[in-house]
């Protein structure tokens, strides 16, 4: 059957209007005739861009580049060691602002210039108000972290302080995730309300323009509505082929191996205005709508980060994922700054009849030999045989087991996993990746000292069959409808339903988001009980949030699936157990 996954869902705004095109919004900028003009740029923004463009359409009598007057690179290094680490994959969460990149020396000798020059000035870059002389008029040009990383893998963008282009992927990432986004969220927090425009320049050379004031209208409507992030997909030395079908992706790729398509920190929003459809981070919303996107409890837990994480694992046709094991949060938090760990389950959402999971150890094992096994691997001595080690249990379709930090674990090859987890998602241990090379050639990192730290080895078979491995629970029925419990394990803040129906199923968000998932049926609708919200089609695979203050809503079977059986799976906070897992 044809795939109808809409990649590129768009959320219609009312009431605003977006400015397309550098020549029609530097002719909206001009309009008041401003004689400093800041440009603020997230990290990853291409500056030389947006100066060539500056060139042509204000042709200003001065130009800087915030780059003038920041630290030297040595200097900007030497800061941020301790956050970026020589760990190959993980740093630790920093305190550093923006202001601390910058050489006061140097600002001082810009401000002079500045205001010395006869003539327009633009100030374009990462801290454009941070050089001062009170810029008449502020525009911030946004970026999403996956545009980003796309544009590390290219050599066209490098960390923020830096001229690092050339350097591995890996390095960048952790760089930027560690210290770059986290120093660049802090700023655009404190400063976006004091910008008059936001511009989108994750297509080069098609800018889309909003005001400020629209933007946060925007946020303001899409709290009020379910509604879609952007999915993006990767391959992976085990990538399966699943997704290109069911995703309508490319054919001609080797594989897909992820489908991230509720990861807010790192997608991004489509938003309408007639005509014009403009991209902006997701993680705005989180930022600018915290309580209302969350629920006040969630946002009192959690602050305003979006703490479930829903994607794709595919191993139809490919291999196994890698062996390995999240941290325990006393771990993260000590080790990496971190203030919750990632307790996580595998919804099976397709299998062949010979997929599996690895999920827990044998019983009475032993942990010394198993991790002298291990590091001989690591060497190329030998290869790890995990079968003797770690218990296997077949999967088919919608079984779900829960993973919760500490427990070994793998999808094997031929499933596709709905992979439903908290956050931190970059903290995997992996201890065993069979031995084959990442896609680039070169081996993947593996964590045993990190894994052997955090490894339960109390978690054997019969720990696992008893505690995490489908725990399904009816929890109640009516007419065309049931609804159960099927995890996640008595550890995570995390709870998921299912719910089967071939009628209208009511659900409420009792205060807190709820993400969701079409895992059963080609479509289905969602609707407001009093009209509050547009009706909102969701088709097979799709991922999809409901805002806390929504409130009430149903799904119903829609179009093809009228009259059929069909099932979405709904993950949303524990807020009993909010206190418990998350450190202060």
């Amino acid at each position: 059957m044809k795939s109808n996954y809409n990649k590129f869902p768009v959320t219609e705004i009312k009431g605003q209007s977006c400015t397309a095109g550098w020549e029609n919004i530097f002719s909206e900028v001009k309009k008041n005739n401003p004689k400093i003009i800041a440009i603020e740029c997230y990290p990853g923004v291409f500056l030389d861009e947006i100066i060539v463009e500056v060139q042509t359409f204000l042709n200003p009598a001065l130009i800087i580049n915030t780059a003038e007057a920041m630290k030297s690179e040595a200097e900007i290094s030497e800061m941020v060691q301790p956050y970026v680490t020589d760990d190959p994959v993980f740093g630790m969460m920093n305190t550093l602002e923006l202001e601390d990149y910058f050489d006061e020396k140097k600002i001082l000798n810009l401000q002079k210039i500045m205001n010395d020059t006869d003539g327009g000035v633009v100030i374009i870059g990462p801290g454009a108000v941070l050089l001062g002389s009170q810029p008449e008029l502020i525009l911030y040009a946004d970026m999403p972290r996956w545009e980003i990383q796309m544009r590390f893998r290219n050599n066209t963008a490098c960390n923020l302080g830096k001229t690092n282009y050339r350097d591995p992927f890996s390095y960048q990432y952790k760089h930027a995730y560690f210290v770059d986004w986290r120093v660049s969220d802090r700023y655009k927090k404190r400063i976006l309300k004091t910008c008059d425009f936001i511009i989108d320049t994750t297509k080069p050379g098609e800018p889309k323009m909003i005001s400020v004031n629209a933007l946060f209208d925007a946020l303001e409507q899409i709290i009020t509505t379910p509604f879609r992030v952007v999915p993006f997909f990767d391959p992976g030395p085990w990538g399966g082929q699943w997704l290109k079908e069911i995703c309508d992706l490319d054919r001609s790729a080797q594989n897909f191996a992820w489908g991230f398509d509720c990861v807010p920190e790192e997608n991004s929003l489509l938003l309408g205005f007639g005509d014009e459809v403009m991209e902006i981070p997701s993680a705005n919303l989180v930022f600018f709508q915290p309580e209302a996107l969350l629920g006040e409890k969630v946002y009192e837990g959690f602050g305003d980060e979006f703490p479930i994480r829903f994607d794709f694992l595919d191993t139809m046709g490919g291999g196994n994922l890698s062996l390995q094991v999240h941290p325990l949060k006393e771990y993260i938090r000590e080790k990496f700054g971190m203030t919750y760990t990632q307790d996580e389950s595998y919804y099976i959402l397709d299998a062949e009849e010979n997929a599996f999971v690895y999920l827990g150890l044998k019983e009475n094992i032993d942990p010394e030999l198993m991790m002298k096994d291990l590091e001989s691997a690591q060497l190329g001595d030998m290869d790890f045989n995990a079968d003797e080690y770690v218990q296997k249990w077949p999967v088919r379709k919608h079984d779900h087991v829960s993973i919760p930090a500490g427990t070994v674990h793998c999808s094997g090859a031929d499933a596709v996993v709905l992979e439903i987890s908290a956050t931190p998602y970059i903290f995997t241990y992996k201890l065993w990746d069979w031995g084959r090379m990442g896609l680039d050639g070169k081996p993947r990192p593996i964590s045993l000292e990190h894994g052997k730290n955090n490894i339960q080895w109390n978690r054997d078979s019969s720990w696992t069959k008893e505690n995490i491995l489908n725990l399904m629970v009816p929890v109640a029925e009516g007419d065309g409808w049931r609804e159960e419990r099927t995890g996640l394990d008595a550890w995570s803040f995390i709870e998921t339903r299912r719910h089967w129906f071939t009628k209208k199923v009511h659900h409420h968000t009792e205060g807190t988001v709820n993400v969701l998932n079409l895992v059963e049926g080609r479509e289905a609708i969602i609707e407001s009980p009093d009209h509050s919200f547009e009706p909102y089609i969701v088709r097979y695979a799709e991922t999809f949030i409901i805002p806390a203050g929504v409130g009430a809503y149903t799904i119903t079977p829609h179009g093809e699936s009228e009259g059929k059986e069909c099932a979405t799976v709904k993950a949303g906070i524990r807020t009993d157990m909010i206190k418990e897992k998350i450190l202060k």
